[in-house]
């Protein structure tokens, strides 16, 4: 059965493409880290935890497909690459920190839930 799209459902799935890149952590922190200035690839991987140079790679792939982040390589021996928000990036920074200094100051908040929610629903995990 086709479910008849509406203007507001396209709208959703429009946005939801946005909030998969947002919602990225690794494209999340990368955009933290450029906000403050452009960085070279090994200087961004020490400064991002745990990411991979493989998934570092595979992001700013993604970041500078969608416009996000700006890739220049210098006329060096060897060549050296930065990397760099474009505008559009700078513009996507400030929301995506606003919600970072969130998350860290409800944090302890969200645990606490949490943990309030699975001391009064133990068992209900066949439900």
């Amino acid at each position: 059965m086709d479910v008849p799209t509406t203007p507001l459902t396209r709208d959703c799935r429009r946005v939801s493409e946005i909030l998969n890149r947002v919602g990225d952590k690794w494209s999340m922190q990368v955009i933290v880290v450029l906000h403050v200035q452009p960085r070279r690839f090994n200087e961004l991987r020490r400064q991002i935890d745990g990411i991979s140079q493989q998934m570092l790679t595979r992001t700013l792939k993604v970041l500078e497909r969608d416009g996000l982040v700006a890739r220049t390589v210098r006329d060096t021996s060897p060549p050296q690459v930065d990397y760099a928000l474009t505008p559009f990036g700078v513009s996507l920074a400030k929301p995506v920190r606003e919600l970072a200094k969130w998350a860290l100051t409800n944090l302890d908040t969200l645990y606490d839930n949490r943990l309030a929610y699975d001391a009064t629903h133990k068992g209900d995990e066949g439900r």
